[in-house]
């Protein structure tokens, strides 16, 4: 587990966390996001990046974001997401954006200041009594597997923190209510169940995602944490006169 230090952030005052994901940065994104990344400095302390950082997941896009994000002054976090798998280099995309100070989580946890960050993709898989089981066919089997992994990445992550204020990073949706807005037919691709249940078992302040393109704002877990949709798409629909990226005090 990682400990950041940066700036004036500490103990002994609220964090403003700004979150966005689904940049799909492509070569045509240069110039684009700069300016929207270089209002946070004086508006957050650490930005948090919800997945589908690439559009194709290949490594010249993954340049191109860092040179988008080298206007922000403040901790980077990141997960990965589906389109950044797309192209077979994640591995690669990880390691550039680490040379950018970008920290990108898969299962793991750090800490800025006194709260507690713990991030990993997730997967798809449906929610509630519609969450796909591990019956039948062997690509069942391995595919529940996947989404079974990623929420025990996510647990892991969790259970490493002893902050009393703890956020979590995902990619796909954790519950159902923030993908609502979408077709229904697609709603078991966009997110998990399963990964709802290690941010109630180890309790979050609040999870950030991305990936439902055309969901809800926010929702809440079963036991009342906050969830925040912060696809970059779904923001910019929702607050089109606005700073399309999510900002949340932790007081």
């Amino acid at each position: 587990m990682s400990k950041l230090k940066h700036g004036p952030v500490n103990g002994l005052k609220p964090m403003r966390i700004a979150a966005v994901g689904d940049l799909h940065v492509t070569k045509a994104s240069v110039g684009r996001l700069r300016p929207i990344f270089a209002q946070l400095e004086a508006r957050a302390d650490a930005l948090l990046l919800c997945g589908d950082l690439t559009d194709y997941g290949l490594p010249e896009e993954a340049h191109i974001l860092n040179k988008e994000l080298s206007v922000v002054k403040v901790p980077v976090l990141a997960v990965l997401g589906n389109h950044d798998y797309e192209s077979g280099h994640a591995f690669e995309v990880v390691a550039i954006l680490r040379e950018a100070g970008v920290l990108v989580l898969d299962g793991d946890s750090c800490e800025i200041g006194d709260v507690g960050f713990a991030g990993a993709k997730g997967f798809a898989g449906g929610f509630g009594r519609g969450t796909l089981g591990p019956w039948g066919e062997s690509a069942v089997k391995s595919f529940v597997k996947e989404a079974l992994d990623e929420a025990l990445k996510l647990e892991t992550a969790l259970a490493r923190l002893r902050t009393d204020r703890r956020v979590a990073v995902l990619h796909y949706a954790p519950i159902r209510e923030t993908a609502e807005g979408e077709p229904p037919e697609i709603f078991p691709f966009l997110g998990c169940s399963r990964l709802e249940e290690p941010l109630d078992r180890y309790p979050v302040t609040m999870a950030f995602h991305g990936h439902a393109h055309r969901g809800s704002l926010e929702g809440q877990t079963r036991i009342g944490t906050p969830v925040y949709n912060v696809a970059m798409p779904l923001l910019r629909r929702q607050w089109s006169s606005e700073l399309p990226v999510r900002i949340v005090e932790l007081s």
